[in-house]
């Protein structure tokens, strides 16, 4: 037996893992590593499932072949010899438009998977670059990049030193937080009630966090920009608002939310005026102050201009880059994704429906018109980086039929599974163990500043190559190089732009692959000058001390202060009024966070079966008796319908469904998974809806309807 220590690559929380390996190399315990001084010991149960997962009989070890309807291994020359002849093949009969990539979440956990993103898609050459931003979270990008100039200043809430935590939309009891890393989110709420602070959650359900709570207050899916309107009202009219930023638009906003009384939004989004203006006079109140929200309000129709209106209310009260509101985490490593140049979006505009780019990204929700839609720039093929479009995008079926269109496509995924059975060539990464580990992404917005390195655990057999050579070999044959050049090629060539050139700084960086070395010049270049020896020494983590403000070094706006009321984001404001006047639908379906499940890589693991992480349908208990419905029921959208199994349940209001995502198994390359493969909730997102500012798609608050299972 050996101990080994590694950082949690599962979710979002960069929890720190203490793992037991037998002498075959089997993980028999994973527990919390007491002596990390961010997390402290602390394990849900996917991390204490760490070694099941990575373990995993059905992970592929071996390149694949699909020559017609059978798989075939073959070795990584051959494999990436068939990449060069299917890309090359497309390029030349239809131009490097007809190139697409999509990068999945788990490319946000991984070293590789950051570093190799940028080469890769200026390889490409076309404008056809999607990813799992425009699934969850670009809204928070594109408010953050009209506000502040810079759409990576993602301000997270001081949840250890606030008095008054306000939850929108988030469940982070589950989730642990999301793009808000924060270990052990239950300790650190306890300790806010223990200091006498209060913590108010409002959502469409009631979820763990909301249980937790001192308040919760039920709102109608999609109207958390109602109510937030609501809130900003109420401080701009009693004259509650404490703006210590430098910021234009004050006045403006004044003018633009004078309509949006408690009084008036209060009908639409279920929450009583009384209410909505109480919230905003505690919120100003309490001696600091954060408001806090994600996915649920991300993944909504107007999800950018809540996003907006969360950071007015924290700046409004004061609470904007200050100890106890919501602040900036200032990483070790250089962030060499802040360009300094002021945010824009809609450089280029998707082909067929005209979506606006952010972030150099075109909306997902789109690849399947741009795949099915003849004519120049017509996708043709497709690099899928971890991803699983099928059950994650809007109208996922869609995509089911569309993808074997592609003349060719190419996965770099551990599993077959509902997307990569379309593949023509799926390359396996390694173990989680036999991989290093950094969370370049996660390590933006900590609660708090640390740093963590993970060393490989496991080598790598003689027949494997490291997830940093597939991509790298990838991103070369997309550019063009022979399929043999080797991966070092490209390593050198980012290794030496990170440096600037330095002989003498290329000589004194250590690491054992092009990661590592980039990441020791990032680190010597960071604001901390650590470097990759020093967190070697270091295995547990290192405290980088409590947030401290810094907004004066990331705004890059023209005007160089924070703009308030860009009109970008406020020509929304017609949009969503238009929204007071419509006839609200019967039933609106919102998706659901699972403590033992995260997206649809997980379902795969026994050790997290059963219990909670279940596909069913919460349905208010007197919706459920109203209608008649019984153990199933019919749900139906504009997109599709699904049979699902009912669970009535007074967590979640009146006129509110909701179904977990990734769900939806089939195939036989995760037999775990396809033995309880529950529903694809995408089956009820329509792609064509989405979020205008942002063109996030829209799974909260799609309108449905519900019926008995005919017997």
């Amino acid at each position: 037996m050996r101990t080994a220590h590694r950082t949690c690559s599962i979710c979002d929380a960069v929890c720190g893992l203490r793992l037991t390996l037998a002498d075959d190399n089997r993980v028999t315990s994973v527990k919390g590593d007491p002596d990390d001084p961010f997390s402290q010991g602390y394990i849900c149960p996917k991390g204490a499932s760490f070694g099941q997962l990575d373990e995993d009989p059905d992970r592929l070890r071996h390149p694949m072949v699909r020559r017609g309807d059978t798989w075939h291994e073959v070795s990584w020359d051959e494999a990436f010899a068939e990449v060069e002849r299917g890309l090359n093949a497309v390029v030349a009969q239809h131009g490097r438009e007809a190139l697409s990539v999509y990068f999945g979440n788990p490319t946000f956990h991984t070293m590789a998977g950051f570093m190799y993103r940028v080469p890769l898609t200026q390889s490409l050459g076309s404008r056809n670059v999607y990813s799992a931003g425009t699934i969850d979270q670009m809204p928070k990008h594109v408010s953050s990049g009209y506000l502040f100039g810079d759409p990576m200043a993602i301000a997270v809430p001081d949840v250890d030193r606030t008095d008054h935590l306000l939850v929108i939309g988030a469940n982070p009891l589950e989730s642990h937080g999301s793009l808000c890393a924060a270990p052990d989110f239950p300790r650190r709420l306890k300790d806010l009630r223990r200091r006498g602070g209060k913590i108010t959650v409002v959502d469409p359900r009631r979820t763990r966090t909301a249980k937790f709570a001192d308040e919760h207050l039920f709102i109608r899916p999609s109207t958390d920009a109602f109510f937030l309107l609501g809130v900003v009202n109420t401080l701009l009219a009693e004259q509650l608002d404490t703006v210590t930023l430098d910021v234009n638009g004050l006045d403006e906003l004044r003018a633009l939310t004078a309509e949006f009384t408690p009084a008036a939004v209060s009908p639409i989004c279920g929450i009583a005026a009384d209410d909505i203006a109480r919230t905003a006079r505690e919120l100003a109140a309490a001696p600091t102050a954060a408001v806090y929200t994600r996915i649920g309000t991300c993944t909504s129709e107007f999800g950018t201009l809540t996003q907006w209106l969360v950071d007015v209310v924290n700046i409004l009260t004061g609470n904007f880059d200050s100890p106890g509101g919501v602040m900036f985490t200032r990483t070790a490593a250089l962030e060499v994704f802040r360009t300094g140049q002021a945010f824009t979006t809609g450089n280029f505009h998707s082909r067929v429906r005209g979506l606006p780019e952010a972030l150099g990204e075109l909306p997902v929700a789109t690849l399947a018109d741009e795949i099915e839609t003849p004519g120049k720039g017509q996708v043709k093929a497709l690099i899928s980086i971890a991803g699983n479009l099928v059950l994650s995008a809007p109208n996922g079926p869609r995509l089911d039929r569309v993808l074997p269109e592609l003349d060719f496509m190419v996965c770099v995924d551990p599993y077959l599974n509902e997307t990569t059975k379309h593949a023509n060539v799926i390359l396996p990464p390694p173990r989680m163990l036999q991989m290093p580990h950094y969370d370049f992404l996660l390590l933006t917005v900590t609660v708090r500043n640390y740093t963590r390195f993970s060393p490989a655990i496991l080598p790598l057999d003689d027949d494997q190559l490291s997830e940093a050579e597939i991509m790298a070999k990838l991103t070369l044959i997309v550019s063009g190089q022979p399929a043999s050049t080797p991966a070092s090629v490209l390593d050198e060539m980012i290794v030496g732009q990170l440096t600037g050139g330095s002989e003498e700084m290329r000589a004194g960086l250590t690491g054992d692959s092009g990661p590592e070395l980039m990441l020791d010049a990032m680190l010597q270049l960071g604001p901390y000058g650590l470097s990759l020896r020093k967190l070697r020494e270091n295995p547990h983590g290192i405290d980088l001390g409590p947030l401290e403000p810094r907004l004066k070094e990331l705004v890059c706006t023209p005007s160089g202060r924070v703009e308030l009321s860009p009109p970008e984001i406020t020509g929304d404001l017609t949009r969503l009024r238009a929204r007071l006047a419509e006839q609200a639908p019967e039933f609106l379906l919102i998706g659901r966070r699972q403590l033992r499940s995260n997206n649809s890589w997980l379902h795969n693991v026994p050790g997290l079966r059963g219990g909670s992480n279940q596909c069913t349908l919460h349905v208010n208990p007197a919706d459920a008796e109203r209608l008649g419905l019984g153990e199933q029921a019919v749900i139906r959208s504009s997109a599709g319908e699904l049979v699902v199994p009912v669970e009535p349940t007074d967590a979640i209001m009146p006129g509110v469904v909701s179904l977990p995502h990734g769900w939806g198994h089939s195939g036989r390359g995760q037999r775990v998974a396809t033995t309880e493969p529950g529903v694809n909730a995408n089956t009820l997102t329509d792609e064509r809806v989405v979020d205008v500012l942002s063109g996030n798609a829209v799974f909260n608050g799609v309108p449905v309807s519900l019926a008995p299972l005919p017997q």
